[in-house]
């Protein structure tokens, strides 16, 4: 992820580095331990002076940059999960009347809980309780905790009610296929809830959000719908051709790897109904934590290999 770092000096052991643009592919380890020898510099030392000019001992006024522990394990992994709608938008309405934010909800909050209890994840949400978020405003949660992957969940409804089964979406320009086609449609259409004070992006817009994706961000997203598709096949029911991909707006983030995770759809009595227990909510999640596991250790082996 790019840091912005403008008329900096980072002062690093004997060497002193002096940048007036764009300092790139800094890990933020590395920019940490320059902001803490920034907390040392010399101005910080000429406040502490003006404040104390003559009533400490010289080791008393000298402020010393606090010891770095090269070894320390690095920062666990930041999680963003999503759950979509919210709020005035119920997302789709199941044939019984079970509302989509309602099992959006609830599954990403035992997704959680598993993640946690692992404890190899942080986790953040977008939403932890009944309200509305625009899809702008969820990319912007993401990217504001510097998430290293975003899964938005959902269980939308389609015209055809006799089709079930789990599915994953990766942002693309076009669709692959009519159906995927629709969904995208209508779940970058939640934000019309949002009123007059939010402009949704044209469709000129939306055929180009692919190329705003980096290439790194675009396979960190194929492999995680990959490992999503692998942990749930023999566990969890999914659509034929599973892996879908179409120019979904809240998956547009050019720097997290994210996915849309269709738990199955509100439309058939059997989805409907599966995603309604708690025990298959439990199942679904279970399964979107293998493939979690799954994502981190091959990003792991990618970086030590």
């Amino acid at each position: 992820m790019f840091q912005t770092l403008s008329c900096v000096c980072i002062v690093w052991g004997h060497e002193t580095i002096e940048k007036t643009q764009d300092i790139r592919m800094l890990t933020r380890r590395t920019v940490l331990e320059g902001l803490a020898c920034l907390s040392a510099a010399a101005p910080l030392n000429a406040v502490a002076r003006s404040r104390h000019p003559t009533h400490h001992s010289p080791a008393a006024s000298t402020l010393h940059a606090p010891a770095v522990h090269r070894n320390a394990a690095p920062p666990k992994p930041l999680v963003m999960l999503d759950p979509g709608h919210g709020g005035k938008d119920p997302g789709a309405i199941g044939v019984s009347g079970t509302y989509e934010k309602h099992i959006a909800e609830a599954a990403a909050t035992e997704l959680q809980r598993q993640l946690l209890a692992s404890g190899q994840y942080r986790v953040a949400m977008t939403r932890s309780e009944d309200r509305f978020i625009p899809l702008e405003g969820r990319v912007e949660l993401a990217q504001h905790h510097q998430a290293h992957l975003f899964i938005s969940m959902h269980a939308d409804a389609l015209h055809d009610r006799d089709v079930r089964g789990a599915s994953v979406y990766t942002l693309s320009s076009g669709a692959s296929d009519a159906q995927t086609a629709a969904l995208a449609q209508k779940e970058n259409s939640a934000d019309r809830f949002g009123g007059p004070a939010f402009h949704g992006m044209s469709p000129d817009v939306q055929q180009i959000l692919s190329s705003l994706v980096s290439e790194e961000t675009r396979r960190g997203s194929a492999h995680m719908a990959s490992s999503v598709v692998g942990a749930f096949r023999n566990r969890i029911g999914l659509l034929t051709h599973p892996s879908r991909h179409a120019a979904f707006v809240v998956l547009k983030s050019a720097e997290i790897p994210s996915v849309l995770v269709e738990m199955g759809f509100m439309s058939n009595r059997l989805d409907e109904a599966a995603l309604r227990q708690a025990v298959h909510r439990t199942q679904v999640a279970s399964a979107m934590k293998t493939a979690v596991d799954r994502y981190f250790s091959a990003q792991h082996g990618l970086m030590t290999g």
